[in-house]
Order: C-alpha cells, then sequence, then structure tokens
C-alpha cells in the first residue's frame, strides 16, 4: 500500500506555500474530469513551488520517485473509483494512501526499470515532434509554391465521372474481396485501414462499376466525415466502394495524386465546411464536389508536387507509427 512505503502531505495541511523535493509524485486533488485526477508525475527537481489542490506522496528514501509514479499509472483504474463529485470531482489525500502498488524490493532495479521508461518517452516525443514539424511543412507548401502560370478549374473539369457507391450491407472478409467505407478510412493519413477488413453482402457479379481503379479518388458525402477522402492504390488489392461514399475518376491529362493532395488543404476544409450546411445532418452531394475550385499547373510540375506531398505522407505516417508502437510498448 502507499500508506507503507510513502510519507504524505498535501497543500491543504500546510498554510504556507509549499515546495517540491526531489522525487515527489504529484496527484491532482480536484479536476473536472476523471482522467486529469487519475494521473500522478514524478517531480525531479526541488523548490519548485506547487499550486494548490494537489496531493503530494512523499516517498521514502528506499523508493524512487519515478518508478512510484509509473507504479501508481499503471493501476489508474483504483484511482478512478476513489473519485468522487459530479461537477468538480476529488480524490482525497486519506484514500489515495489505500491504494496497493507493486514495486521491486531494491531501490537499484527501480532505478534501471525508471531508465528504460525514460528513454521510451524521449522516443515518443522525438517521434511526435518530428510528426508535427513534417505536418507544419506539408501545410505550407501549398501556399510558397509559384502558381504565376496556373489555371484555376473546377473539380468536375478534371474528372471524368463522379459515381454513387455499393448500395450493401459488410460482411466477414471472405478473403479477397474488400469493402471500403467512411469508418474505414483513417482520418489522419487518409489510408485504408487494413485492421478489421469486411466484404460487400451482395451478388457481385452485378458489381464490377464499383471495383476501384489506381487513381480513383472517394469522397465521403454525408455525416460527420462529409469530406473526408481516400486514394486508391493498386497495394489495396480488390476494394469496392460504399454507398455514403462518391468516387471521381481523374481524367489522365491530370494527375490524381495532385488532385488528391488538395483535399488536404485549408481551402478544401472551408469549402467543406460551406457547402456542407443543412438544415439537417451535412452532406455534399456529386453536383457540388465537381464545383470545387482547384489551381492546376501544367502536368509534369503536377506530377513532381505530387510526388514530393507522397514522400512528405510517407515520412509522417512513418513517425506516427513508430509514435503509435512506443506508446503500446510502454503501456
Amino acid at each position: 500500500m502507499i500508506a507503507d512505503t510513502v510519507v504524505y502531505r498535501t497543500n491543504a495541511e500546510i498554510p504556507n506555500s509549499v515546495y517540491s523535493e526531489f522525487g515527489d509524485v504529484l496527484i491532482p486533488a480536484s479536476d473536472t474530469t476523471p482522467t486529469g485526477l487519475a494521473r500522478a508525475t514524478s517531480i525531479e527537481k526541488s523548490r519548485v513551488l506547487l499550486g494548490v489542490d494537489i496531493n503530494i506522496v512523499r516517498p521514502k528514501q528506499c523508493i524512487n520517485g519515478s518508478c512510484l509514479s509509473l507504479a501508481i499509472n499503471a493501476n489508474r483504474k483504483e484511482l478512478i473509483k476513489l473519485i468522487k463529485g459530479t461537477t468538480v470531482r476529488h480524490i482525497h489525500n486519506s484514500e489515495i494512501q489505500s491504494i496497493e502498488v507493486a514495486l521491486p524490493i531494491t531501490i537499484c532495479e527501480q532505478e534501471k526499470i525508471t531508465s528504460y521508461f525514460k528513454k521510451i518517452d524521449h522516443l515518443i516525443t522525438l517521434h511526435q515532434c518530428k510528426y508535427h514539424y513534417l505536418k507544419r511543412i506539408k501545410q505550407c507548401s501549398f501556399s510558397l509554391l509559384n502558381k504565376t502560370d496556373w489555371e484555376q478549374r473546377k473539380l468536375g473539369e478534371l474528372s471524368s465521372s463522379f459515381e454513387y457507391g455499393l448500395n450493401a450491407a459488410a460482411k466477414e472478409y471472405d478473403g479477397e474481396n474488400k469493402y471500403i467505407r467512411i469508418t474505414d478510412i483513417d482520418d489522419g493519413s487518409r489510408e485504408f485501414k487494413q485492421e478489421d477488413l469486411t466484404s460487400p453482402d451482395t451478388d457481385l457479379s452485378f458489381a464490377e462499376n464499383y471495383i476501384l481503379s489506381e487513381g480513383d479518388i472517394l469522397f465521403a458525402r454525408t455525416g460527420a466525415s462529409v469530406g473526408k477522402s481516400y486514394i486508391y492504390k493498386v497495394s489495396d488489392g480488390l476494394v469496392y466502394y460504399a454507398g455514403f461514399l462518391i468516387r471521381t475518376r481523374i481524367k489522365p491529362e491530370h494527375n490524381s495524386e495532385f488532385i488528391f493532395q488538395n483535399t488536404l488543404t485549408d481551402d478544401y476544409e472551408k469549402f467543406i465546411m460551406i457547402t456542407s450546411m443543412r438544415s439537417g445532418q451535412p452532406g455534399v452531394n456529386a453536383q457540388e464536389y465537381s464545383q470545387y475550385q482547384i489551381m492546376v499547373p501544367s502536368k509534369p510540375e503536377q506530377d513532381m508536387i505530387s510526388e514530393y506531398l507522397s514522400e512528405l505522407d510517407h515520412l509522417i505516417t512513418l513517425h506516427q507509427r513508430k509514435y503509435d508502437k512506443l506508446v503500446n510498448v510502454k503501456k
């Protein structure tokens, strides 16, 4: 139990300002959300002035504060059980002392565990910073391009067709025929998620028109995800697209990837925000999508720009996956 291993104090028990000691573990005493309360943080600097409404867990000399905070966070379910209140929730110091945590006996082993987790945290922060840095670079890319010789075209002028998807339910994946719905498009990377694949529950001998070809772009046409886009790649396999999606097939004299990259810009988001306004559920139909205006350079320049942006997307996705993997390793 925490009470067996630490000396516990709170700001409420001390009339004057409280300063931290090396190794203190802090747990919020009150918050409006349970997630804010049920988390411990270790302090590695002495004489840091602490604010009010903080539970201070002060370890004995045989306990490493960082290791203790890891042990407490690993047992967050027990902390959540202690939360009381409605609008403003709180955890009382006497109740925290009853939580049981598992710790190595020796301080040496505790320090090794702490060192390991610090290295993981460093890598997580590193990949997170690289991810956000590359995202900022990409966001600035279109605005920095010289568009003097570009011309403004409507998406309908760049496309050979706009077609609605297959009106069929999803069933268990049959191992060959994949079914893509709005929820199968990753919000961040805009890639086809391959974890929980399904197949269309219909006679596919009459569904050839709903098979995606390389370079086809899909748009979500209704609901909270309206405007979400995806570009089909051959590596995604044999894919049929569902009814709440609209497929546009780009003319061969234009680069599909370049058109798709335009759907990831701030201008596109503004277009969707304005166009999707409805009295009920937000939506954008095929005719409205065809009116979206894009600044278009020559085909060779489209090819170069799309190649550059695709490489940035690859790096962004790479760092996001490494970040997710390290977070899971830490858990």
